[in-house]
């Protein structure tokens, strides 16, 4: 049996998107041959909410090893706010003690906090365990200076980070034996960066959803985040909704508008809710979604909680729904961590994408969205047209049995397998 490090500094029961795939894997990584030990953050050093329920979901086989870091409170007066930052030295320490005391094939670092990757240069030169990184998000991007693109945020601290990530992206990926990203667009990115990139071992995986998790929300949950009119036809998202996500939503609000000008009578019929749309401090959160609808005529048909919720009562609201809502993004790499979720939930989806990208042909391959495009005009016609049917969700594609978190598991240890034999044979070539 090959045992892997897991690192991932978000961990249940923190509740952040970026601890899912490690969260998710656990139940299965023993099947396929691969033991596992977790290095993770102390959930009282975190500022990310929690979900209890999540914790439980967590083998209690599996070895979970926590470090304190400073107070987030603390780091913002030192300039060291993000978890990344803090995280460092605590989880190299734990790291360099773990790894001389038990024998490790590999180290697995799945997460956003990306300074928490320079450990992995430090620990192949100190202990000679090779690492794979998850690609879950771009580290360097350009995004912000794209022609037409939102103010960066964070003013100074942005500028910093960014010069930290150009300056620290490559030497930590150069060092890695593999890479696992969650979108094609990232790792042509890279290989656009970086000459070396093009001979590394790379995959995409995109999340996947566990079947439990859905029988969990079910059981355990008393309500969803939402009223459930009787009578009324109830269509949810769940999540993020920032600037990247405007043309999306602009579109969505162009066919309402159209919908209930050409049906009135359905004006009092439909619902649209929108929970969990910021990642600000509980408290802080502001409107990014509600203010679009009311410019577009139909504020008094959608409500925004921008508050977040905890990862099962999400999925008791996306179970509660009539209609789900997938939102693309105008950035074209991005590829929704939620898609086998929704895919899997039973309901029809509406999806607005941009056209022409991994997205469309993902979401086309697997069959269970209707899609409406906002590029490179907004199809606001196919948007009326789906709110005036009765939706119907399509028949799926087998494909969906590839979504689950067991199937992902499965595509994630061959890739774990496939790296470990091509370090033993040099002349190995990428995958992807």
């Amino acid at each position: 049996m090959k045992r892997v490090l897991m690192v991932s500094p978000h961990f249940p029961p923190v509740n952040a998107p970026d601890m899912q795939r490690a969260r998710q894997s656990l139940r299965h990584l023993v099947a396929y041959g691969w033991e596992t030990e977790v290095l993770a953050v102390d959930p009282d050093c975190v500022a990310a909410g929690r979900d209890p329920l999540l914790a439980t979901s967590v083998p209690v086989t599996i070895p979970v090893h926590r470090v304190r870091t400073m107070s987030p409170q603390l780091g913002r007066l030192l300039g060291r706010g993000s978890l990344g930052r803090r995280a460092v030295g605590p989880l190299a320490r734990a790291g360099d003690d773990l790894l001389s005391r038990r024998r490790f094939d590999l180290v697995f670092f799945t997460t956003t906090q990306f300074p928490v990757l320079t450990l992995g240069p430090r620990w192949k030169r100190a202990h000679g365990v090779p690492y794979i990184v998850d690609w879950q998000d771009p580290w360097v991007t350009d995004y912000y200076d794209r022609p037409g693109a939102p103010r960066p945020p964070g003013g100074w601290k942005y500028r910093l980070a960014a010069h930290e990530a150009r300056r620290l992206e490559g030497p930590c990926l150069h060092d890695a034996a593999g890479l696992v990203s969650t979108s094609t667009t990232y790792l042509d990115q890279l290989r656009a960066r970086y000459g070396w990139f093009a001979a590394m071992p790379s995959t995409v995986i995109p999340f996947g959803a566990e079947l439990a998790d859905f029988d969990t929300a079910q059981n355990e949950v008393a309500s969803p985040a939402f009223a459930h009119e009787p009578g009324l036809r109830h269509f949810v998202y769940v999540g993020a909704a920032g600037p990247i996500m405007e043309p999306a939503l602009r579109l969505l609000f162009a066919g309402l508008a159209e919908h209930v000008r050409a049906v009135p009578g359905d004006r009092g019929k439909l619902r649209f809710h929108f929970i969990g749309t910021s990642y600000a401090p509980a408290g802080q959160e502001t409107l990014s979604v509600a203010p679009l609808a009311v410019a577009a005529g139909v504020g008094d048909l959608v409500r925004e909680q921008p508050a977040r919720v905890g990862h099962f009562a999400a999925l008791k609201s996306l179970l509660a729904a009539d209609t789900l809502l997938l939102l693309g993004s105008n950035d074209e790499g991005y590829s929704p961590s939620k898609i086998a979720t929704l895919a899997l939930a039973g309901r029809p989806v509406l999806a607005l994408i941009p056209g022409g990208g991994q997205l469309e042909q993902t979401l086309s391959s697997l069959g269970f969205a209707h899609l409406a495009r906002f590029t490179p005009e907004p199809e606001i016609a196919s948007v009326s047209t789906f709110l005036a049917q009765r939706a119907v969700r399509p028949a799926p594609s087998p494909a969906l049995a590839g979504l689950t978190a067991a199937a992902r598991t499965r595509e994630l240890t061959a890739f774990f397998d496939r790296v470990l034999a091509g370090r033993s044979h040099p002349s190995h070539s990428s995958s992807t």
